[in-house]
């Protein structure tokens, strides 16, 4: 039996539209008087037809450096939604409404106050394409994009204000780390947000990237505030770094964080705060950082 591209549900051969989502069938056969309206030398489009939203995966090219830019290439019907005020550029054929997602009232101001929490605007951004188009998304300072392919039911852990943008099938969830510890010290807060596929979604965070696989038990130190991504089966914690003089003087703060595998994770190299401090305040000499600066910032990190 076939399996729902959107929401994941199994659905009978015959079922020309899922029972939960409502979304066509690929596999099924259309109607005659529709196969005939889709026929060769129709106008109609595939947007038109029924006014579905297609989930044919999406044709993508991220350009540049360390500036860079996701480039999304749209076809007929494809929908996707944005961090509010992140698009550099579409064509003229890309229409884009900013709305409140969810049905009811209830579920739009609870999304609007989830997508507060995590740093992100009260309010995103679609973008829909009814012929082929082309939009274009970047972050707000130096740094890349990373992209995740998400089949349907897998999760990606991310840091907060980091999202910038996803096809209409993925879901942006709230989600808070499992530790006290790492809650209060890790240097990412209580809040992250969670990706869910089905779908294609791309994130923005500064510097250069670095990607481990861990295998199972094989742990990962990291600064704290550099953690970019991490999958659903990594554990993250913070440990203590040692020695007293090591805490106050090493310039590394009081803890770092923990992550153990199985799983991958994503690290960044500059973050908002060690760029901050390059201009905020006079500089003695290295990287160097207050170990009881590792209190503050107890409910998010702004990197």
């Amino acid at each position: 039996m076939p399996f729902c591209t959107g929401c994941g549900n199994q659905m009978s051969d015959a079922a020309r539209f899922c029972p939960g989502c409502g979304r066509p069938n690929a596999g099924a056969e259309p109607a005659a008087g529709v196969g005939a309206a889709m026929g060769a030398g129709s106008a109609m489009s595939a947007a038109s037809y029924s006014g579905y939203t297609s989930n044919e995966p999406l044709d993508y090219e991220v350009f540049g450096d360390n500036l860079q830019v996701a480039r999304l290439k749209l076809k007929p019907g494809q929908e996707l939604f944005a961090e509010a005020g992140k698009m550099v550029y579409k064509t003229p054929n890309v229409s884009w409404e900013t709305r409140m997602s969810g049905n009811s009232l209830g579920e739009k101001l609870w999304g609007a106050l989830k997508r507060k929490a995590m740093g992100e605007s009260l309010f995103l951004t679609y973008f829909r394409s009814n012929a082929a188009g082309e939009v274009g998304f970047a972050g707000d300072y130096p740094g890349r994009v990373q992209v995740f392919t998400l089949e349907s039911g897998r999760s990606i852990l991310v840091q907060r204000d980091s999202f910038l943008c996803a096809q209409s099938t993925v879901q942006l969830n709230i989600a808070f780390t499992k530790k006290l510890g790492a809650g209060l010290f890790g240097g990412e807060g209580f809040i992250l947000e969670k990706l869910t596929g089905p779908g294609t979604a791309f994130i923005h965070a500064g510097g250069d990237h670095l990607e481990f696989t861990l295998n199972a038990g094989e742990m990962l130190q990291v600064d704290t505030g550099c953690i970019v991504a991490f999958e659903e089966s990594v554990s993250y914690d913070i440990q203590f770094v040692g020695g007293i003089k090591t805490a106050i003087f090493g310039g590394e703060g009081l803890f770092l964080a923990t992550l153990t595998g199985p799983g991958k994770v994503i690290i960044q190299s500059m973050t908002l705060e060690k760029l901050r401090r390059q201009f905020v305040s006079p500089r003695t000499g290295g990287d160097e950082r207050s170990g009881l600066g590792a209190l503050t910032g107890l409910l998010g990190s702004e990197d």
